[in-house]
């Protein structure tokens, strides 16, 4: 794929769509297209993280130790935290069939928001939101359940 697909894609990402084209085409330009075969694993839940994929090709089917699970296709960001933060892998991801994914370390990702202190801001604002939201869902179902 060519940097202006890859801007595209990340384009569809509604979390890396704040960071506006230009950061976005200097992902692009770092981040690097992984391939992986039918049933291969991405990472493993406990494994340390380094970076976030996004799902170029194909379909990857992410479970957590409960057994919850979700398919990612083209346009998921899979491993979205890692991109901000080390942490263990809260689920593993492994490849439904032949797909591929574009790889986006967090050194990448870090360079590039502070590089623009604009995008970081604008990502800040989402995650503050996106837990504002999680509070009140917390509370919601809290006082559902003490009713």
């Amino acid at each position: 794929m060519s940097i202006e697909d890859d801007v595209a894609l990340l384009e569809r990402v509604p979390t890396l769509r704040l960071l506006g084209t230009q950061a976005l085409r200097v992902l692009a330009i770092g981040c690097e297209q992984r391939d992986f075969n039918r049933n291969e694993t991405m990472f493993k839940a406990g494994d340390t993280s380094d970076a976030g994929y996004v799902v170029q090709r194909g379909a990857f089917r992410v479970t957590d130790d409960k057994k919850h699970e979700v398919i990612a296709r083209p346009g998921a960001l899979i491993g979205e935290l890692a991109l901000i933060m080390a942490m263990p892998r809260p689920s593993t991801s492994v490849a439904i069939d032949h797909s591929s994914a574009i790889r986006i370390s967090r050194s990448l990702f870090q360079r590039v928001l502070d590089s623009d202190p604009a995008a970081a801001r604008r990502l800040r604002d989402e995650f503050a939101m996106r837990a504002s939201q999680l509070a009140s869902d917390i509370v919601m179902v809290s006082s559902r359940l003490t009713s």
